[in-house]
């Protein structure tokens, strides 16, 4: 019974998922600096006291989203199995389906003009995953980049292909570019 998760109320998990979409409808329409509780609470069909039972605030409800956006990125790239053959492209094609998969939110998360809570969380896991791999391998002594410089570099660049591909409306589909991001970073 120890290793059981408490189990969430399914009326919870309902009024979260309304004032989360509600949110995302209002980011696609107006800045957030528009974005009241109010009209967040409104959106969702729910009265304001209900918003405060879930959340503290704004900041507050953008940090949790932040937090389980990078929760269920973690879930898709911990669960895909490490490639024998070292190829990358199976595991960033499961990270661009479920970005496709979920692409309203990643759309108006990561395409934030005034708030960079969610970029700079995808930044944090992706300097990681980097981190992980290089790790895994031993690192490449060779090379005369430096660490922290190869960090940003490979961070911004996937980030940044992929918050064009959103803006874009996903023109290729993840297998593809998937694929041509991994000839990329093979030159």
């Amino acid at each position: 019974m120890d290793n059981e998760t408490p189990r969430t109320d399914p009326r919870v998990l309902r009024t979260r998922q309304l004032l989360k979409n509600a949110l995302i409808e209002l980011l696609e329409e107006m800045d957030i600096e528009k974005i009241s509780v109010n009209r967040i609470a409104e959106r969702a069909g729910i009265n304001r006291v209900t918003f405060y039972l879930h959340y503290r605030d704004l900041p507050d409800m953008l940090e949790r989203m932040a937090d389980e956006m990078v929760e269920d990125i973690y879930k898709v790239v911990s669960s895909h199995p490490e490639q024998a053959s070292g190829e990358e492209w199976p595991l960033l094609e499961s990270l661009l389906k479920h970005i496709e998969a979920n692409s309203r939110l990643y759309k108006v998360t990561l395409t934030f003009r005034h708030s960079t809570i969610f970029t700079d969380r995808l930044v944090k896991l992706i300097e990681d995953m980097i981190t992980s791999r290089l790790a895994r391998q031993g690192g490449n002594p060779e090379s005369a980049v430096q660490r922290d410089i190869a960090l940003w570099y490979g961070s911004a660049a996937l980030i940044g292909t992929i918050v064009k591909w959103l803006r874009r409306d996903m023109p290729y589909t993840p297998a593809y570019l998937a694929r041509q991001i991994t000839l990329l970073r093979s030159r």
